[in-house]
């Protein structure tokens, strides 16, 4: 029997490419704690000649960051709780009920992921704007401010539904067993009680890949904050709040600032996928695509 050969060149490759992965967070850690000077010396270095930890409270100060921190946390835990549960409905409708035109709501949803986000910037504005009984509007949505006095409806209403969440729970509910339900439905078991005390627990894995890529996103998410922050600038996320400092400063003296803005917005996110990763593995090996 040939002993086996070490596959030298797959590691290296490995290797290399997690480096080249791994080298922009370093040199974004790193340089948070330089100072100017330090950070534009000619002869470059990844570490500090000193740690100016003054950078995070200077950041915190300049950039507002409790307030920022607050409406993005806000904003992304919330999006992603209310994306979770209508991913989960729409995948559970359409692939364990019977209805007519079932697959063809299926593919409607589906072609809605080809426009580009930003097509639906004005539609989603309009809306906000005019929201009825919202911020001073009457029924006809005008008089007031609507959906930019509140920031629970401004930042989040517009991604409460995602294509790409009832697709992926819509794949990962196909390859649940009919006969638990059925079984459950002959007990007398309400659909409501079928889908969170035995749908919902069966499909954690896929839950868990789609609150990684929804907190993400909405942790991430630029445009539309954006706008949201030239109504109202108490709608500031920290993406907003760190391009404006970026924008309204010198970059040459402010990017230590700026790196220490970015690694602490970093922070929840590892943390995110942290406890969540064994979970994302397992809900992407299971949501193949079937049909």
């Amino acid at each position: 029997m040939k002993p086996k050969k070490f596959p030298w060149f797959s590691y290296t490759v490995i290797i290399v490419g997690s480096i080249m992965m791994v080298f922009p967070f370093l040199e974004m850690l790193f340089s948070s704690f330089k100072g100017a000077a330090d950070y534009n010396r000619l002869n470059y270095s990844l570490f500090p000649e000193t740690f100016e930890t003054s950078n995070y409270a200077t950041a915190f100060e300049q950039l507002k960051l409790g307030l920022l921190f607050k409406n993005s946390l806000v904003k992304s835990v919330v999006t992603t709780v209310i994306v979770l549960l209508t991913s989960s409905f729409a995948g559970y409708a359409l692939t364990k009920l019977r209805f007519r035109g079932q697959k063809t709501i299926f593919r409607f949803i589906l072609s809605t992921m080809m426009f580009p986000a930003f097509l639906f910037l004005i539609p989603n504005f309009y809306i906000m704007v005019h929201f009825p009984f919202v911020g001073g509007n009457d029924w006809m949505g005008e008089g007031g401010d609507g959906g930019m006095a509140k920031y629970t409806l401004a930042l989040i209403l517009p991604f409460t539904v995602s294509a790409f969440g009832i697709f992926l729970m819509r794949q990962f509910i196909m390859t649940i067993n009919d006969a638990y339900i059925e079984a459950a439905r002959i007990d007398g078991a309400s659909e409501l009680r079928i889908f969170f005390q035995l749908i919902l627990p069966m499909t954690v894995p896929a839950l868990a890949t789609l609150a990684i890529f929804e907190f993400i996103g909405s942790w991430n998410e630029f445009i539309w904050s954006l706008l949201m922050y030239t109504v109202n600038k108490d709608l500031a996320t920290l993406p907003v709040g760190i391009q404006q400092l970026k924008s309204h400063l010198d970059s040459n003296m402010t990017q230590p600032l700026v790196n220490a803005a970015l690694v602490i917005s970093t922070v929840p996110i590892l943390l995110v996928f942290i406890f969540l990763q064994k979970y994302y593995v397992r809900g992407m090996m299971n949501s193949g695509l079937k049909e």
